[in-house]
């Protein structure tokens, strides 16, 4: 039960909300799009608009890539879509279930489109852990996640590579999971040469890494390096043109071998994780956004998961 202050701190943020943080869709290649979240935490002040969104628009209808971190978010997104083109949105492609990128689902099922994901979410999804996120953003996140806002299973779930066929466009469904979650999916678009990377790119701030496998996630990054790509649309951050499109990558797929390095010497030679996060040269990573919130949890989970790798 909400008590009298905070709804009336809600109403007052709904009142401003239409003046800020709103998603505003930019065009980054032809019938390419992006909605830029902001570089910082998931709050009620900012109604968990910290994530991207891609789309595309297609002959015959939009592709929409993540669908933002709040329901809200979304309803304005799909209207700025309207704005656009007066295509519906078909499909919404889920490059992971973490909250800032699938609370915004249940708005794109309303308006019709089909949800597709990769099946290794769903473990995630019908667990303890997400029912209790759920349960925390409905306190952190009030009024922007309530007790209407639900978890969204795909409507399709895809085992393995898969491709799909959207108004004369070719989407090329990539999974690169276990990486940054067990489920991390990347779209492919080749006619256009434009590839949504989801959460495996933090582009311009240090990622959140989490429970993550590193080692994979390297790799997958690895793998799409090998990409013929003009633009990257990230997760976070702006897109990447073609001319910064490969030390985008690189400088995510750089910082994890850092972590990996510092964290696991210090795991192997059983250095107390203090006094090796004191040593550690950070100076490359440091003056990004994010930095003083994120790298000193990132360094934990990998001295953690380096000391499992060792055993």
């Amino acid at each position: 039960m909400k008590t009298l202050g905070a709804l009336l701190l809600a109403l007052a943020m709904q009142a401003g909300a239409a003046a800020q943080d709103t998603p505003k869709p930019e065009a980054v290649a032809p019938g390419v799009w992006i909605a830029q979240g902001q570089s910082a935490l998931g709050s009620a002040a900012n109604r968990n608009f910290i994530s991207n969104a891609g789309f595309v628009v297609t002959n015959d209808g939009v592709v929409v890539i993540d669908a933002l971190g709040s329901p809200a978010l979304a309803e304005e997104l799909i209207a700025q879509i309207r704005r656009i083109t007066g295509k519906p949105v078909t499909h919404v492609i889920v490059t992971h279930y973490h909250a800032d990128h699938v609370y915004g689902l249940q708005a794109f099922k309303a308006a019709g489109a089909t949800v597709i994901a990769q099946r290794a979410a769903g473990e995630y999804l019908n667990s303890e852990t997400a029912a209790q996120r759920l349960k925390a953003s409905r306190e952190e996140l009030f009024p922007w996640i309530d007790e209407h806002t639900r978890l969204v299973p795909a409507d399709r779930w895809i085992d393995g590579a898969a491709t799909l066929q959207i108004g004369g466009v070719e989407f090329r469904l990539l999974p690169v999971g276990p990486s940054h979650t067990p489920e991390d999916l990347v779209v492919y678009v080749p006619q256009l040469r434009a590839l949504f990377a989801g959460d495996l790119v933090f582009r311009g701030r240090v990622p959140f890494v989490g429970q993550a496998d590193s080692r994979h996630w390297i790799e997958a990054l690895d793998g799409l390096l090998a990409l013929d790509v003009a633009v990257i649309v990230p997760g976070h951050g702006p897109a990447s043109p073609a001319a910064s499109a490969r030390a985008d990558l690189q400088t995510t797929r750089d910082y994890l071998i850092h972590l990996r390095k510092t964290m696991g010497e210090a795991a192997r030679n059983m250095e107390p994780f203090e006094e090796a996060y004191a040593k550690a040269d950070w100076s490359r990573f440091e003056a990004l956004p994010l930095f003083k919130a994120a790298n000193r949890i990132n360094a934990y989970n990998t001295y953690l998961l380096m000391e499992h790798e060792a055993k």
